[in-house]
């Protein structure tokens, strides 16, 4: 059907159904987690479960990462319900910014894509443990404001889920995960129909002008990663082949930046989160990772 297309909308389509065919599974298992979460999970098994002390809070955020083989597509739905079950921001949110990065899957990915090295795996590793503590620690300690937009909610639910069956209870987290599918998956496929067009027409070589300078390098690669929107099982394989061109600073910055800012994850982060948040979010985010990246350069 593609093949009756002109070629430039051919190529966006093509594109665009790949964004969505790599992305969709992830979308569909974090929805089905968020499920989960909003059925069986309550806020006194949360408090229960999560250490006293703050900083160990934002550790656990970090490192439970590491244990949870998702990608940022699926990533967002899953932290709005941890969110709404009284999981500490200063928690939440160092998981939303390292799941993506340092899960088994993405970073064995990062090992095969860069020829079996282990140097691209260990300067994202501790890249994004150190992204992830620097604003876990800022929320713990400085900014730890609400950030879900408010909505409805039925305050007597958790008591409504304890009265039902256990096959009650699986029908009502595979009812949660229906309807958080269908309001997630139209951002993804409004964000991934975006970031495909990007590609089509916007000409690489804009991209690739001024290479030379370290600082512009690392800003055009940060830019790269949002507009591609990749899946952080792929970006390794895209960056690996733009190292001869970039070095590795830059590769390292695009490594960082795309699993947790992109087009795709922004919308859906926007459908959870206020504004003002994101914003805040986005910047410190930038900061951290091309000061990350600046160091990179040096060595």
């Amino acid at each position: 059907m593609l093949n009756n297309l002109p070629d430039v909308w051919s190529q966006l389509a093509a594109i665009f159904l790949s964004i969505i065919i790599e992305a969709l599974p992830f979308v569909l298992f974090g929805c089905l987690v968020a499920g989960v979460i909003e059925t069986y999970l309550s806020p006194s098994l949360v408090a229960k479960f999560l250490p006293r002390n703050r900083f160990l809070r934002v550790l656990v955020g970090i490192f439970a990462g590491f244990f949870f083989p998702s990608c940022e597509c699926g990533i967002v739905p899953i932290i709005n319900r941890f969110l709404e079950k009284k999981v500490p921001t200063y928690t939440g949110i160092p998981f939303l910014i390292a799941a993506p990065i340092i899960n088994p899957v993405v970073l064995f990915a990062t090992f095969v894509a860069f020829g079996n090295s282990f140097k691209f795996v260990l300067f994202r590793f501790l890249g994004a443990v150190i992204i992830a503590l620097v604003v876990g620690l800022i929320l713990a300690y400085k900014f730890d404001d609400p950030i879900l937009l408010e909505k409805p909610t039925a305050h007597d639910h958790m008591h409504h889920v304890a009265k039902l069956t256990p096959w009650q209870k699986l029908w009502s987290a595979l009812t949660h995960a229906v309807d958080e599918f269908f309001d997630t998956g139209r951002y993804l496929i409004f964000g991934s129909l975006i970031a495909a067009s990007i590609q089509v027409f916007v000409p690489t070589r804009l991209l690739t002008t001024f290479t030379h300078r370290p600082i512009v390098a690392i800003l055009l690669m940060m830019l790269f990663a949002f507009l591609l929107s990749l899946c952080s099982e792929a970006d390794a394989f895209i960056g690996a082949s733009l190292l001869s061109l970039f070095g590795t600073a830059p590769i390292i910055a695009f490594l960082l930046f795309g699993p947790v800012v992109d087009i795709k994850n922004l919308l859906m982060m926007k459908h959870y989160f206020k504004t003002k948040f994101i914003v805040r979010y986005v910047i410190a985010i930038s900061l951290l990772v091309l000061t990350i990246s600046m160091g990179v350069s040096l060595l």
